[in-house]
């Protein structure tokens, strides 16, 4: 079993973030990922919050970090991390493929977006239900669809399916939206796009396995595509085991990014804060790292 002095699990800008921190401070690092590196910003089109940059394509802004990964030759394992086991100051990652033991652990497996819960729902996934537009827009070429949500997420995958599609329909449960006046502004400049106040999904309809339209509480919209931004859940599933603080489903820090259990630190989208950002996701994992360094 090989052994690692800390384990990074995620490659989201959080955690590659750590893993290049830990490895310019000398220190014995192994990334782990169960998908492509970069996390959320793979599923992002355009960050314009983000110092240094007027605007920048998160798909880009990913592989740029990754690039950095390579050529620190930071250790990069595919895998998904099914339990963690602590045995006093030793810990033993165990993934799908491998187990690694560590003294330290920082988690920044980040969240993952949140489901509607009607009955159908999981079974047309990927045959016309989607929970990110860059990944699954161009199916749905020059056809109608519909985008539940109201906040920053949805109506930048909105304005990004508008370019695709004949018509976006976001369905947004209140009288208003929750985005940034920006983004609101943008999305009033396009003439494909329709807000549907008060309105919420009801019942997916289907026919030969795919989608074929949507139910809303007050009509019927004919529909082959539903993107579905209502936010997100931490991704902490594989910690069932271990007895970490969390509140609400996101897990407690100290001033360190230290969890409650010795040794085992996280950082960005799956700790409980105000605000998540690139730029925050970033700040904490650079803390984790340094708290990781000095006590060692």
């Amino acid at each position: 079993m090989n052994s690692y002095d800390c384990i990074v699990i995620g490659a989201g800008v959080a955690g590659m973030t750590a893993a290049l921190y830990l490895k310019r401070s000398g220190i014995n690092v192994l990334l782990i990922e169960r998908e492509m590196p970069g996390g959320v910003l793979n599923k992002t089109t355009e960050i314009e919050n983000y110092p240094g940059f007027t605007k920048i394509n998160g798909t880009d802004l990913a592989l740029s970090i990754y690039e950095q990964i390579k050529n620190q030759q930071i250790e990069y394992k595919y895998g998904n991390v099914v339990e963690i086991v602590c045995n006093g100051e030793e810990k033993i990652v165990k993934t799908n493929r491998d187990e690694f033991k560590t003294k330290n652990i920082i988690l920044a497996t980040g969240r993952t977006p949140r489901k509607l819960g009607l009955s159908n729902e999981e079974k047309l996934i990927g045959h016309g239900i989607s929970y990110c537009a860059i990944c699954d827009g161009s199916f749905f070429k020059d056809k109608e669809v519909a985008l539940v949500g109201g906040g920053n997420s949805a109506l930048t995958g909105a304005l990004y399916l508008s370019n695709i599609t004949s018509k976006v329909y976001i369905i947004n449960r209140s009288d208003k939206l929750k985005a940034d006046e920006i983004l609101q502004s943008k999305i009033k400049e396009k003439s494909n796009i329709e807000i549907l106040f008060n309105s919420k999904v009801t019942n997916i309809n289907e026919k030969d396995n795919v989608l074929d339209s949507v139910d809303l509480n007050n009509k019927e919209l004919n529909v082959k595509g539903l993107f579905i931004y209502i936010g997100f859940d931490p991704d902490i599933n594989y910690l069932k085991n271990l007895n970490i603080k969390t509140k609400n489903g996101y897990i407690e820090v100290d001033e360190d990014m230290q969890t409650n259990i010795k040794g085992i630190y996280a950082c960005g989208d799956i700790v409980s804060k105000k605000v998540y950002q690139i730029s925050t996701a970033i700040g904490e994992a650079a803390i984790a790292a340094t708290s990781i360094k000095n006590n060692d």
